[in-house]
């Protein structure tokens, strides 16, 4: 279907070269010689195929259409139609950028014009051709360039929607992780410490019986914390914890306190302007290796050091050889969730940093981090950025507005070529220029609609003075209407990109009103548009009624249009906004389910222990203390393993094959999408098993990207190649899905393009591939 679709184009471009040429060869056609239809023939089988390249290549497509051109206006210059030059140029501009564009526009240009002006030797029908052709290029060029900004940015917008579809996939994982977390820093980072606190008063408690009384208000204290901490996680009453008021310096230096209140020697360097994601994740590192150095080495000191360096943060804690008995070692054995090393790994990762956790030379331990810490005081002195037109914009300005130009100049050099009119080489200088001045406001019409439509009406009184004047012929004047496609691009720009669209209309009445007192003026002066003699009001009247039924509809037209691609630009930005907003919100919802889920699973066991913990803290009793913490200490790690786990289910059926396409798609079409195939299952037949794992996973990932609508899916092999073909997955082809399946393609030697009409084209090899080909899967979609 696609390829039909493709050759559509240089079909219908080709017909009328193919009707002259068969017109040519038909018996009893006026007499030719052989170079006249050979070269027609090659042109136009040169147009045909380079155009049905476009797509995939629009630089050769450009390239053998202006090799055609060239043939055919020098073997055939009356017969020959380069119409397929325009659209392989238009191809060239929706898939280039400005730089190319602008070079291969010249290149059109020149191929186009230089072949009739060697041949005509007329400077004024050279000059006229000249602007026919530049005018048609850079026009093209121009809706080109429009075309690729709207693209670009339907493009950046399915990007945004890839990705938060990604993230909504990912919230339940990533949520139950985050909880893992704040559970562990609950087990690790209080119950351990009560734990470690109260074994230490138990059995000192005969020499130092003030460290009864201190073990126990501890275990109270950091017993009411765990509780509520708990209790905040089981109600779910907020999304994630309420951000500490206290600098990240402060909180830290009271970190360190309360582990050198438990007897812990800590030397620490730190600095005192710690803020920001990288300050928060040194804050959880310091706090999780001070608990690891408690459980592991007590007794033994501690040095933590923190440098600033640029935008780089460096951590350091070092702990020595543990000091204590071979019992008390054995009584903290155990006491952790066994994920403590993987946290720290996982903070300094999440801010795009590196962390080492590794035995020391003494016997210590050592924790090494580099954090990147961009956060930093806001300059005052400098200035907002302002809005900027990109570089294709600016491009595709510059081309209205010499279409704007070139169009009455157009006009004007046809008539002096046929005679009509005379010809003057310093007015139409001076023509040139003063259109070219009408016209520049052009360039600024996306920033400033509104002040362009005043400069375009102020200025469009230059034309008709200067043939008052003289500057310009009279008899030019009956021309000037063609002025109006400035006023009409003017009238666009503020009905698409100014403010008070309706209030606009009265703007571009007003405009049309000033350009028909102008060109009514110059009728006056200088007798050349009025149907009857200049003193004469009622043929005054006339002409400027004529004018105005011949201008303002053009204009009223022009702001339509640009109201309705307002319109249009304003519904589908809404649309992706819309899908973006429900995208994140169903992330949210996904989240919050997999919250009341670990919310109904929080062993009820850690709640009550942590609770006769207390209970017994209260009235003193340290052996049913520990007995109670060691108890929810084991509850907790058995939540953090089913967390850390997942709810991964095992999966033993076999791999799934190019040919379960079917089944996919059938799948799919029962869940409501819109899924057609081509190819299938006969061209899957006999496929190496690695490339039918690959296509397969190709095709689920596509379909499982995100997109709603239509889905066709071509299987094809020709030789010793497979040829996948989806189109319709704008998601899968913008997003991170096509990220991963590049790679994964590229290692089973194949190659994979993507398309910004959402299209994607995977070739792989049909004989033998290495067995790693697509080894690593992609997200499986949620039907299949």
């Amino acid at each position: 279907m696609e390829p039909l679709r493709n050759w559509l184009l240089p079909t219908a471009l080709s017909l009328p070269n193919a009707v002259i040429l068969t017109a040519l060869l038909l018996p009893g056609s006026p007499p030719h010689g052989v170079l006249l239809p050979t070269g027609l023939a090659v042109a136009l089988v040169l147009q045909f195929v380079a155009l049905g390249r476009r797509r995939h290549d629009p630089l050769r497509a450009l390239a053998g259409t202006l090799a055609g051109t060239v043939i055919g206006t020098t073997t055939a210059p009356e017969h020959f139609s380069n119409i397929g030059a325009f659209a392989a140029l238009y191809s060239v501009a929706v898939r280039r950028g400005g730089r190319v564009t602008a070079l291969v526009t010249a290149a059109a240009v020149a191929c186009g014009w230089l072949p009739g002006a060697l041949r005509s030797g007329s400077v004024p029908v050279s000059l006229t051709d000249l602007a026919i052709t530049a005018a048609l290029c850079v026009a093209c060029a121009g809706l080109g360039e429009a075309r690729r900004q709207w693209l670009g940015g339907r493009w950046a917008a399915a990007d945004r929607l890839a990705r938060a579809e990604q993230d909504r996939r990912r919230a339940a994982d990533t949520e139950r992780h985050r909880l893992a977390r704040e559970l562990h820093d609950v087990s690790a980072h209080h119950l351990t410490s009560v734990v470690v606190t109260v074994d230490a008063a138990r059995r000192l408690g005969a020499g130092r019986p003030e460290l009864v009384a201190e073990a126990t208000s501890f275990a109270v204290r950091t017993g009411e914390e765990i509780l509520t901490a708990l209790r905040r996680l089981a109600a779910v009453l907020r999304d994630t914890e309420p951000p500490d008021p206290r600098p990240v310096s402060g909180r830290l230096r009271d970190l360190i306190a309360a582990f050198g209140r438990l007897g812990r020697p800590v030397d620490t360097d730190l600095p005192d302007d710690l803020a920001g994601p990288a300050a928060e994740a040194v804050l959880a590192i310091v706090r999780e290796a001070l608990t690891n150095a408690l459980r592991h080495a007590p007794g033994a000191p501690v040095r933590v050091r923190i440098r600033r360096d640029g935008d780089t943060l460096g951590l350091t804690v070092d702990n020595d050889a543990p000091r204590a008995t071979q019992a008390r070692l054995r009584a903290t054995t155990g006491l952790g969730s066994g994920h403590g090393v993987t946290g720290m790994h996982e903070r300094a990762a999440a801010v795009g940093g590196d962390l080492t956790a590794a035995p020391a030379a003494d016997g210590g331990w050592r924790v090494c981090a580099t954090l990147p810490d961009h956060t930093g005081p806001v300059r005052p002195d400098q200035p907002a950025r302002r809005h900027t037109p990109r570089r294709e914009q600016r491009l595709t300005d510059a081309c209205l507005m010499f279409t704007a130009v070139m169009v009455p100049l157009f006009a004007l050099l046809s008539a002096i070529v046929e005679g009509a009119l005379p010809g003057d080489p310093a007015g139409l200088l001076a023509l040139a220029a003063l259109l070219t001045v009408h016209a520049l406001p052009l360039l600024w019409r996306r920033q400033a609609p509104w002040a362009v439509l005043c400069a375009v009406a102020a200025t469009a009184w230059a034309v008709p003075a200067a043939c008052a004047s003289g500057l310009v012929p009279p008899a030019w004047a009956s021309l000037l209407p063609g002025a109006v496609v400035s006023e009409a691009m003017a009238a666009y720009a503020v009905a698409a990109y100014g403010r008070h669209t309706v209030r606009g209309l009265g703007a571009v009445l007003a405009a049309t009103v000033n350009l028909v007192a102008a060109m009514t003026v110059t009728a006056v002066v200088d007798g050349v548009l009025v149907l009857s003699p200049a003193d004469d009001p009622v043929a005054i009247g006339w002409t400027a009624l004529l004018l105005l039924c011949a201008t303002g509809p053009l204009l009223l037209v022009s702001w339509g249009v640009g109201r309705a691609a307002r319109g249009r630009r304003r519904r589908v930005v809404t649309r992706e906004s819309g899908a973006l907003a429900d995208t994140v919100r169903r992330a949210a919802d996904e989240a919050a389910a997999e919250r009341r889920r670990i919310a109904t699973e929080l062993h009820r066991e850690v709640l009550e222990h942590t609770e006769r913990m207390v209970d017994r803290a209260g009235t003193g009793d340290l052996d049913d203390v520990t007995t109670e913490a060691r108890a929810a200490l084991a509850a907790m790690r058995k939540l953090l393993g089913s967390l850390r786990g997942g709810r991964e289910e095992a999966r033993h059926a076999p791999q799934p094959v190019a040919a379960d396409l079917v089944e996919l798609c059938r799948t799919w079409r029962a869940a409501g999408r819109k899924v057609t195939s081509y190819g299938l299952p006969r061209a899957a037949e006999g496929l190496p098993a690695a490339v039918s794992l690959a296509v397969y996973r190709v095709v689920e990932a596509a379909l499982g990207a995100g997109d709603r609508g239509p889905v066709r899916i071509t299987l094809r092999r020709r030789r010793e190649r497979v040829h996948l073909t989806v189109t319709g997955v704008l998601l899968a082809a913008a997003g991170p899905v096509a990220e991963r399946l590049r790679v994964q393609v590229e290692v089973g030697e194949g190659e994979l393009t993507v398309d910004r009409a959402g299209t994607l084209r995977v070739s792989l090899p049909a004989g033998d591939t290495p067995d790693r080909a697509v080894s690593q899967e992609v997200a499986s979609s949620p039907y299949a």
